[in-house]
């Protein structure tokens, strides 16, 4: 068996790029919402399945709503978001609920760096690829399962996209 991937995709796939493409023409705000919404509907389940009591990662999401309302500051959110880190680290015995708890501190992480929303595919496909097929599988079986896990993020951020959006995020991607 190949060694585990951590994230599924690659910044040069045409569904990352066509992905990223669509992330750089909204604000922080869409982007944040989108994240969040897509990883508490279909990532945040994965995690809770093996570790039903802890509510780290729902606390991020909270955070960052907090923060997003208006209700704390930005320094607050982060060290809240930054506990998901920790879950990540102790759930290394499961690469599903690993990456599950990856990808949500990405996408509670957008708040304060709007590159995490690509953070949130990469280690959201592989959440849902090894919960759906386990870890054994080859390298095209979690290609083809990210490409499709990647289509439907980007259809969900289609659904809530601003047309015309006069603030987009300043994007930087480094990868």
């Amino acid at each position: 068996m190949a060694k585990l991937r951590k994230m599924l995709g690659s910044a040069d796939s045409p569904y990352i790029v066509s992905l990223m493409r669509l992330i750089e023409t909204q604000s922080t705000v869409t982007l944040a919402t989108w994240g969040m919404d897509y990883a508490k509907a279909h990532i945040l389940p994965i995690y809770k399945k093996d570790y039903p009591n802890d509510n780290r990662l729902a606390n991020a999401f909270n955070a960052a709503q907090d923060y997003l309302d208006g209700k704390i500051k930005l320094h607050i959110a982060k060290k809240i978001i930054k506990e998901v880190q920790v879950a990540a680290k102790e759930a290394e015995a499961s690469p599903a609920s690993q990456a599950a708890a990856r990808a949500v501190g990405a996408a509670a992480g957008i708040i304060y760096t709007p590159t995490h929303s690509l953070a949130v595919a990469f280690y959201g496909s592989a959440a849902i690829a090894y919960n759906e097929v386990g870890i054994n599988e080859s390298a095209d079986t979690y290609d083809q399962l990210a490409a499709n896990e990647c289509a439907k993020m980007e259809a969900a951020l289609c659904e809530i996209a601003a047309k015309d959006e006069k603030n987009p995020a300043k994007i930087n991607w480094n990868c």
